[in-house]
């Protein structure tokens, strides 16, 4: 498995936590020291261990909360530190996402997580440059 395939492994497991509600996975997902932080769409910055995972505590407890499915994961990996940006559909609307990541022994674990919608989709034309299939605005 390359640095880049570990890395989306580890978002791609972030997602099933939250699909699945596993509070236990979600804890596990992240670092364990206070320099993590989070900023959940709508809501300010979180920072710390007891709070950031208090917030998942509190929105996989919920039984409403959204159903989310990750599309288009991008790894950039750089020695011990690694981020994915990719596009969360929530209920049908598209965030974009960045999930930053740092190496913890022989694993990656969530540093920072943030994400925020996207105010347009616009399809890519042949005049765009190669890359993923849609630009975002």
């Amino acid at each position: 498995m390359t640095k880049d395939s570990k890395v989306i492994a580890a978002n791609a497991a972030f997602y099933a936590a939250f699909a699945t509600g596993d509070f236990a996975g979600m804890e596990r997902m992240w670092a364990d020291d206070d320099a993590i932080s989070c900023i959940h769409p709508g809501w300010p910055a979180i920072v710390g261990r007891a709070t950031v995972i208090g917030s998942w505590r509190d929105i996989l407890q919920n039984p409403e909360r959204p159903q989310i499915v990750c599309a288009e994961p991008q790894a950039i990996v750089d020695g011990d530190s690694a981020r994915v940006l990719c596009i969360e559909i929530v209920d049908g609307t598209a965030l974009a996402a960045a999930n930053h990541f740092r190496r913890v022994g022989d694993g990656w674990r969530l540093v920072h997580h943030q994400s925020s919608p996207i105010a347009q989709i616009v399809e890519q034309t042949h005049e765009d440059p190669p890359g993923p299939s849609r630009r975002f605005h």
